[in-house]
């Protein structure tokens, strides 16, 4: 259904012909680690975040899986080729 209060017209997976099921009857603001985020947008309240109604709790765990303004680094550790293997698979792409 579409938000009526905090972002009217949008649709929102928290508002129910009730109103708004979220705790708190609302959406809650942005915090300081959302700023520069693609997904802020200007509410009725203030800028609040287009996806998670709860930005803090989105944080709370560490990185918020919506932030667009920071990447996760994926780290790889060197993997060991067993050199009998290599070489198998070597010469079987050899004829």
């Amino acid at each position: 259904m579409q938000c009526q209060t905090v972002l009217p017209g949008t649709e929102c997976t928290f508002w129910s012909k009730k109103g708004c099921i979220f705790e708190g009857s609302s959406c809650q603001n942005v915090i300081e680690a959302c700023e520069g985020c693609e997904r802020i947008v200007d509410g009725s309240i203030g800028p609040v975040c287009s996806v998670a109604p709860a930005p803090l709790a989105k944080w709370g765990q560490g990185l918020c899986n919506f932030a667009t303004h920071q990447k996760v680094e994926i780290k790889t550790d060197d993997v060991k080729v067993n050199p009998l293997k290599a070489s198998k698979k070597a010469a079987a792409g050899k004829r």
